[in-house]
């Protein structure tokens, strides 16, 4: 039942999930052990030598073959140290404190601009609205000309929303709208075959519109730095200062990384705040009466939506977890959904509180792989809730929200709200 993306359309199986973990916190579920608890979760997370990203990736699904398991553990995500200490120490070099500052304060210009350009209209898809927040961020982040921004809408569609019929083959931008880079990028994009399907966006070849425009970006970033966290990663590539070097492949997979991971948390951790708050009518009036509330709720939003529900480790030898005997090679999931609903750390978990504290939520993963962009994350949370709370005032739902298909990402297609 946990895996089956039909039924995350109509809300993720909370009490299904309380249900297995009460009965055994590691649990087998189809051909994997499922982590349902809280410690075992953060247990797993932080122990990377017994539980390893790189050995099968951090899908659920495997790598249909070597070739595609070898390119998905060039990306950082699927990593272990040292690696990953590297790369990720040369990427947290180029977020300096200019860089972050300054996206900061356009974060919240752009936030109550979106608003602002709806705020006489009543009503909207607040989905819709909250979509172009992160995608303006990553824009900034990576030097990309605003108008080609839209790309990683698409792209981050295609990845993640690849078992909803919908997001899978998503192409919203036109060759008109866009700069010559992101022209040449759409020529290569795919399209369906007979049957309708795509290619395995999980694969080089599934995304060569992405690869083309990453490789066109980076060489126009290396003759023409800005002050962008690109053009400063860009600094390192090919090159032995600072402490190491950032290949082109990696680099590549790091624009893969931030493009479609970047975009997509934060485009359904917005709407999926916002349904928390139209759930829960006293704690938006509570938190529209107390703005200082705000922090505190942007981080319940984040544990009682939990926008990525789940990342696989790979065993690398036998280890016992809650008295279960689980064997080298073997599948190891940690559940996010589950986690942070775990009534022996959340008092009431199922209750949506903006004042709960403390509150050890798990949305930004723990250890080594500890979200890079949580930081940022939580700056465009509150930039669009204050935003919301200064320029509409209450809204309320006008109609009913659509779920996306993934048992991986809790998405929300549509959220139509109006004030």
């Amino acid at each position: 039942m946990i895996t089956d993306p039909d039924v995350y359309t109509r809300g993720v199986p909370y009490e299904h999930l309380a249900s297995l973990r009460r009965e055994s916190p590691v649990t087998r579920v189809d051909d994997f052990w499922a982590v349902l608890r809280h410690s075992d979760v953060k247990h797993v997370l932080k122990n990377p030598k017994l539980f390893s990203s790189r050995l099968g990736g951090t899908q659920i699904r495997d790598p249909a073959t070597e070739q595609d398991l070898g390119y998905v553990r060039r990306m950082m995500l699927n990593m272990d140290p040292p690696e990953h200490a590297r790369l990720r120490g040369l990427l947290t070099k180029a977020f300096t404190p200019r860089a972050v500052g300054r996206l900061t304060e356009r974060i919240h210009g752009w936030a109550r601009e979106l608003i602002a350009e709806v705020a006489a209209d009543g009503r909207c898809d607040f989905a819709a609205v909250a979509a172009d927040l992160p995608l303006l961020t990553l824009a900034e982040v990576f030097g990309i000309p605003e108008q080609d921004r839209r790309l990683m809408y698409d792209w981050s569609n295609r990845v993640i929303g690849y078992q909803d019929a919908d997001y899978a083959v998503s192409a919203t931008v036109e060759a008109g709208e866009v700069t010559d880079l992101a022209r040449a990028a759409l020529a290569v994009r795919p399209v369906p075959g007979p049957d309708g399907s795509m290619p395995d966006p999980r694969t080089r070849a599934g995304m060569p519109d992405l690869y083309a425009y990453a490789t066109a970006l980076g060489e126009y970033k290396r003759r023409h730095p800005g002050d962008d966290v690109m053009s400063n990663l860009m600094g390192h590539v090919g090159s032995d200062t600072d402490g190491g070097r950032v290949a082109i492949a990696e680099f590549e997979n790091l624009f893969w990384l931030f493009s479609v991971a970047g975009n997509e948390t934060l485009r359904n951790g917005i709407p999926g705040g916002m349904l928390a708050l139209l759930s829960h009518p006293d704690q938006y009036r509570r938190l529209l009466a107390d703005r200082s509330l705000l922090p505190g709720a942007v981080e319940e939003m984040l544990r009682w939506w939990t926008p990525v529900m789940h990342f696989r480790r790979t065993a690398t030898e036998d280890v016992v977890l809650s008295d279960v005997d689980i064997r080298a090679g073997e599948k190891v999931v940690v559940w996010f959904s589950s986690a942070n609903r775990d009534e022996s750390v959340f008092e009431d978990p199922d209750r949506f509180d903006i004042g709960r504290t403390p509150n050890d939520h798990v949305t930004f993963g723990h250890g080594p792989h500890f979200c890079l962009g949580a930081q940022l994350a939580r700056v465009q949370l509150r930039a669009m809730f204050e935003a919301v709370l200064d320029l509409l005032g209450e809204v309320e739902l006008a109609g009913e929200p659509v779920r996306l298909r993934s048992n991986f990402q809790n998405g929300l297609k549509s959220l139509p709200i109006r004030w």
